[in-house]
């Protein structure tokens, strides 16, 4: 090819939409993407190299496509994944939130005076009943909680926190720069292993607010010590400053009263949303999306004051949810509400016995004729909630080279997401609701 032989944009881009390889993208994006692939081509055949622009157009075009929103079978085991949206909604929650998102809805009127209402007011009606507390809030996600209420009860004083508990988490996110940058002056307290009642007590006299932050992904263990929830509540209250704890996960209640019989062993040592406002924190904040089994969401109960100084601050505004996401969240909280949270997908697939899910991995090994066997393995919750603990579930281990079947099904339609480990590309059906069993079966068939 010459540079005289270089496609027009216009003849490109129609060319592509001819071969119809991605379906659906916009013409101005593929026009984009063509005048960059002559642009390419253009400065490989001045270097004297081959150029291809047609390929290369395509090429762009399945890349940008591969990044449109779109459904994924989770075959991980990893219950709450982070990178496939967390958790799966109750299809009754994801219905009423539909309804919301295709038309109108009492997001701020009340249909008892026919005048404004207070967003929210049903799910924080919702929220004080399930755990106790006086007040509530729902922001856009957890980060924006714990960001609003540094912001709103420590303005810019000081805040403490143990060293061990400045963390970082997925993507590079690192806490201490999400608190430092509300405003306020976040001192440390302890060592990273070892922190001690005594630490917070000679920083509490000039100190406007105190700071637990459960870890997430990760735990001490061996040579170590943190102060309790109980004893830094009293702490605080005793010098008169409000005392936030952060548990992002979202364990509602301690007791899983929603689950037949005592609370799961994998779940031993997760603190809870009730229990903490019972040993006295004032503001407890958590994550809708994780063990809660419900939206994203950032949500805050505890003491009405505080709570009422987060919602009237003006980054409040800013961090506000939706119409889509309440409607969503008040079916999932209702579950609870009524003594049926384990509907709840998270709960009903983590619950699932090992026996019944070994026979749900046979049956679909049989159906797809594929070659592999299936082994004991483990699934674990996921999304930061339970670091380190595992939950006993089979998987299928498959005969083939790992990298190259992981990607295949990766590509497949819709995408089956499996892990890799112990030499093997793994499918773990805990995370696959059962209507889907289908579906692995044909990518499994595809893939040999």
């Amino acid at each position: 090819m010459e540079l005289r032989d270089l496609p027009s944009v216009d003849a490109l881009t129609a060319r592509l939409l001819e071969d119809d390889v991605a379906p659906g993208l916009p013409r101005p994006m593929l026009a984009a993407l063509a005048r960059d692939a002559i642009d390419e081509a253009r400065a490989e055949l001045l270097a004297g190299r081959p150029a291809r622009p047609l390929d290369e157009a395509r090429s762009r075009m399945l890349r940008l496509a591969a990044l449109r929103p779109t459904r994924v079978v989770n075959a991980t085991g990893v219950l709450l994944h982070t990178n496939l949206g967390r958790a799966p909604l109750w299809p009754d929650a994801a219905a009423a939130a539909a309804e919301q998102a295709v038309g109108y809805g009492n997001l701020e009127f009340d249909l008892t005076t026919a005048a404004r209402g207070n967003r929210g007011a049903y799910v924080t009606d919702l929220l004080t009943t399930l755990t106790g507390a006086s007040g509530a809030l729902v922001v856009n996600n957890n980060a924006g909680a714990l960001f609003l209420a540094l912001a709103a009860l420590a303005g810019n004083g000081k805040v403490l926190v143990s060293r061990g508990e400045l963390i970082e988490i997925g993507g590079s996110f690192r806490l201490p720069a999400l608190m430092t940058a509300s405003g306020v002056d976040l001192t440390e307290v302890g060592t990273t292993n070892r922190t001690r009642l005594t630490d917070y007590e000679s920083a509490l006299p000039t100190a406007h607010l105190v700071l637990k932050v459960h870890p997430s992904n990760y735990r001490i263990e061996g040579f170590s010590a943190e102060v309790g929830y109980r004893d830094l509540a009293a702490l605080a209250a005793g010098h008169g400053v409000p005392f936030v704890a952060d548990l992002g996960s979202g364990l509602i209640d301690s007791r899983t009263p929603w689950l037949d019989g005592p609370p799961p062993a994998w779940l031993a040592g997760e603190p809870a949303v009730r229990q903490t406002l019972e040993t006295g924190a004032g503001v407890v904040l958590f994550s809708g999306d994780k063990l809660l089994g419900g939206p994203q969401a950032g949500i805050a109960v505890g003491d009405r004051e505080l709570i009422a100084k987060m919602a009237t601050h003006p980054i409040a505004r800013a961090l506000r949810v939706d119409g889509v996401t309440l409607a969503a969240l008040a079916l999932t909280l209702e579950l609870y509400a009524s003594g049926r949270g384990s509907e709840v997908p998270f709960w009903q697939r983590v619950s699932l016995p090992y026996d019944e899910l070994a026979a749900r991995h046979e049956g679909v090994l049989q159906a797809s004729g594929s070659p592999g066997s299936v082994i004991a393995a483990a699934s674990v919750p996921g999304a930061g909630s339970v670091p380190g603990e595992l939950i006993p579930s089979p998987a299928i281990a498959l005969d083939a080279p790992p990298e190259r079947a992981w990607r295949q099904l990766v590509a497949g339609s819709p995408p089956v997401i499996g892990r890799r480990r112990d030499d093997a590309l793994q499918i773990d059906l805990r995370s696959v609701a059962p209507t889907d069993d289908g579906i692995v079966v044909a990518a499994l068939r595809s893939l040999f």
